[in-house]
């Protein structure tokens, strides 16, 4: 059998708390459902209870009996950033890594399972590999508890016991069973309503739900218990359900000819620098070490190491860095394959709002740009949309010249891109459909992508309030996707009999 490992990191919105507000440690601090004054405590720290402050009293409450109360708010985002955090971190100990948020049996975001099978021959015993995940774990701020056996439940009822031992390590399925047995019900996860109605029945431990028929504690007190039974009862044991490893940050750039100047290089670089720390920040993480890598026309290849003073995420102290260290390298040939990777630690949250918060164009820059092109070609050149409160999609903006730009950043980055539709300038007339399609709808032709997808009818209309119209204007507007990707937007006219495109999805 397998062996495997349950961490619990208890109170874990708490210390994502203390991970956020170090300041607050020593000072009464909660976690609280929103930042208003009478929402509910859901997590506090001993500082707090000493106090007389508790679980679910409202903040305000909480706040005159603790005067220098702390609280803030964790929500589902900041707990799943967190769980990703951790599970990266452990990843590197072990490929496969389970958070509970991905089991639906245990609520407790602060859980994890992890695989420990085929791990003998990197680490000389189980202890020595749960000191490494004790050191992971406290690198990053973190405190748990970790047991190692064999099965799922065991092991998380193990780590929930509170040992005198940060780490407990069975030897045996037998022995991970009897001590399992004798864990408190009120260390699982189960709700005061369940916990309290099996306590008035004697049932405080593993072994004496196991006493209860199934069909008992279904009928008594719900699913809930029926679930925590089956799987004290080994009926829910499955694997660790370990997702796949987060892409790497990596990038990578094939240089069209070799190249031995170290400014146009560190051009080069840079482009592959921008999107690094993109992805970097996206993970929460900052650059201890930087690695570029180059390949060179005869065939040689070199490594660089380039280490910031801090880690950092600010590309221009990355930038100069590589600048001083590609000046100081003698090239045996023209490169011309580049590389750069990192060596990452996890980012504060002053690195990431700051990250956030640079601009990445120069906006003098951009103004004088568009100073010459309206001298050379005239004040119109340089323009932007003005939206219309029209109906027909044509009508619904206007150009106007653009004569500033923005000199602010934006407060929030795009993570994902955009999709845009173009217009053409006149809706292109498409041939008639024929009776019979052979292959699907071909909007241009024969020669055309066959349509694999349509989306509409969307009705427009307009111009019908206007007597001196000769005909209102009435569209019936489809998105078609075709075999090649494309999304095109077309519309047909009843009044025309004919289907025009008039743009498509980029």
């Amino acid at each position: 059998m397998d062996r495997l490992a349950c961490i619990d990191l208890f109170a874990f919105p708490l210390q994502l708390l203390f991970r956020r507000h170090p300041e607050w440690v020593d000072k009464p601090a909660a976690v609280v459902e929103a930042d208003k004054p009478q929402a509910r405590i859901l997590w506090l720290n001993e500082a707090a209870r000493t106090q007389g402050v508790l679980p679910g009293m409202r903040y305000a409450a909480g706040l005159s009996l603790a005067a220098e109360l702390c609280a803030d708010v964790i929500d589902g985002a900041a707990i799943a950033d967190g769980v990703a955090l951790v599970a990266e971190a452990v990843r590197k100990l072990s490929p496969q890594v389970e958070p509970a948020l991905d089991n639906p049996d245990i609520e407790d975001p602060g859980v994890f399972w992890i695989g420990a099978a085929g791990l003998e021959r990197l680490h000389h015993s189980p202890r020595a590999w749960s000191r490494c995940l004790h050191a992971t774990l406290g690198k990053l701020g973190f405190e748990g508890q970790i047991a190692v056996g064999y099965r799922r439940f065991f092991t998380f009822a193990l780590a929930r016991a509170r040992m005198q031992s940060r780490t407990l390590i069975v030897a045996s399925p037998q022995r991970e069973r009897e001590l399992a047995l004798a864990v408190p019900l009120d260390r699982l996860a189960l709700s005061p309503k369940a916990r309290d109605g099996l306590a008035a029945l004697g049932v405080r431990t593993v072994a004496d739900l196991l006493r209860l028929p199934a069909g008992g504690a279904r009928s008594r007190f719900g699913s809930e218990v029926l679930r925590l039974h089956r799987a004290a009862r080994g009926e829910l044991e499955t694997p660790v359900l370990a997702k796949p490893a987060p892409e790497c940050a990596r990038q990578h750039m094939v240089l069209d000819h070799p190249e031995t100047n170290a400014r146009r290089l560190l051009f080069a670089l840079k482009r592959l620098l921008d999107p690094l720390l993109e992805a970097l920040v996206a993970r929460q993480q900052a650059v201890r070490e930087l690695v570029l890598e180059l390949k060179f026309e005869n065939g040689t290849a070199q490594e660089e190491r380039l280490r910031p003073a801090d880690a950092t995420v600010d590309a221009r102290q990355l930038l100069d860095l590589l600048l001083l260290r590609l000046d100081a390298l003698k090239f045996p040939d023209g490169a011309n394959d580049i590389a750069l990777d990192a060596e990452t630690v996890p980012a504060t949250r002053a690195q990431l709002e700051l990250f956030a918060q640079q601009c990445r164009r120069d906006p003098a820059a951009a103004r004088r740009a568009f100073a010459r092109l309206r001298a050379e070609f005239g004040e119109r050149t340089v323009v932007r949309a003005d939206l219309m409160n029209r109906h027909l999609p044509e009508a619904s903006f206007r150009w106007v010249p653009l004569f500033c730009t923005a000199t602010t950043p934006p407060k929030a980055r795009l993570v994902e891109r955009t999709l845009v539709r173009r217009l053409y300038g006149r809706p292109l007339p498409l041939p008639h459909r024929p009776k019979h399609e052979e292959d699907g709808w071909q909007l241009r032709g024969r020669t055309d992508s066959p349509a694999e997808l349509v989306l509409g009818p969307y009705l427009v209309s307009g111009g019908w309030w206007r007597s001196a119209e000769p005909m209102p204007i009435e569209r019936a507007y489809h998105y078609v996707h075709n075999q090649k990707g494309d999304w095109l937007w077309t519309y047909f006219d009843p009044v025309k009999r004919r289907w025009f495109l008039h743009g498509r999805v980029e």
